[in-house]
């Protein structure tokens, strides 16, 4: 019994405490059971249809499959990635995905739109989920038509805002002239300065009511109570955003940034659909599925694939290093 005392006599106290004890231990196994009995059916299907695909993408990038013989591929070690070959007079060089610029390039650009769009969208979701939390005559009209960008599919809008950005009869072109800011018309997608600005305008439009609508429901969850005692005090609401809200919704706006970031850097069928064999914007998703699929390179689109995985689980991983943010929910 582990409240009696060495050489003590065993009270009802002590018994009761001991019984308690056991009761919750027994509470906490049979918790921990039902969690696993809810959990495996779904630990079983994600292993089927993400983690065996993963695994089969990792063997294909150490092989030299194709498309027209996935069965006979032959194991080539780390070919796909990096590869020097020797001339025989003294000099070689090196082939591979590590030293091919045009992977590099994929991944700049990746990166360049996930960092550039995540952050646009995190500052107007943060203000859009001010104003749609504020109190207001349809209120909730609003908040269902911010949410329509959100829903319509990305293959709609690329196609949508691809005619609008038409350098030749695009409504975009014609706002912008009409009111001075351009001279003449721009091909917004085929021209390479600004291929990428067309593609975050896109992405940004579509994608903000979904940051706005995390980021809202953490304000949702703040007490109203904070709010009416700052007022009394006559607290300036500008430094109750600051030293109240911002720091109560923290928690909400480091999980939107990074399901938001997890999504842009996977980025693949608003990049193919608005701005097709681009060079500046071609994502790794991009890179990867010509090579998979379009060249012939099956191996090859493979490692792609597998450098694109361990791009976002590195980044993701630094990401959530950085801001301390722990998924137990602790600090």
């Amino acid at each position: 019994m582990t409240n009696v005392k060495l050489g003590a006599p065993p009270t009802e106290h002590s018994f009761v405490a001991d019984e308690a004890a056991a009761v919750q231990s027994q509470l906490s196994r049979q918790r921990l059971r039902s969690a696993w009995m809810f959990l495996t059916p779904m630990i079983l299907v994600l292993a089927l249809v993400a983690g065996w695909p993963l695994v089969k993408t990792i063997w294909f990038s150490f092989t030299d499959a194709s498309l027209d013989d996935l069965a006979g591929a032959n194991f080539v070690g780390f070919r796909n990635y990096l590869e020097y070959v020797d001339y025989g007079d003294g000099e070689g060089e090196y082939f591979g995905l590590l030293v091919d610029p045009n992977w590099w390039n994929a991944v700049w650009n990746t990166v360049y739109y996930a960092a550039i769009s995540v952050t646009i969208e995190t500052v107007l979701g943060l203000v859009f989920a001010l104003v749609l939390n504020a109190e207001f005559r349809g209120r909730a009209w609003v908040r269902a038509a911010v949410l329509i960008p959100w829903a319509i599919p990305t293959i709609v809008s690329a196609k949508m805002w691809a005619w609008m950005m038409n350098d030749q009869f695009g409504i975009l072109n014609d706002m912008l002239m009409s009111v001075g800011i351009l001279s003449q018309p721009i091909a917004w997608t085929a021209n390479p300065s600004t291929a990428m600005i067309a593609v975050i305008i896109v992405d940004v439009w579509k994608t903000t009511p979904f940051m706005a609508l995390l980021i809202l429901a953490g304000l949702q969850m703040v007490p109203g109570d904070i709010y009416e005692a700052a007022k009394i005090d006559g607290i300036h609401p500008v430094k109750v955003f600051w030293k109240v809200t911002l720091p109560l919704i923290r928690p909400a706006i480091l999980v939107a940034v990074i399901f938001r970031a997890l999504d842009a850097l996977r980025v693949f069928d608003l990049i193919y659909v608005l701005t097709p064999n681009n060079t500046q914007t071609k994502s790794m998703s991009v890179f990867a599925q010509e090579n998979l699929f379009q060249f012939d390179k099956f191996s090859y689109g493979s490692a792609a694939s597998t450098l694109l995985f361990l791009v976002i689980a590195m980044i993701t991983l630094v990401y959530i290093k950085a801001a301390k943010l722990e998924f137990e929910g602790g600090r």
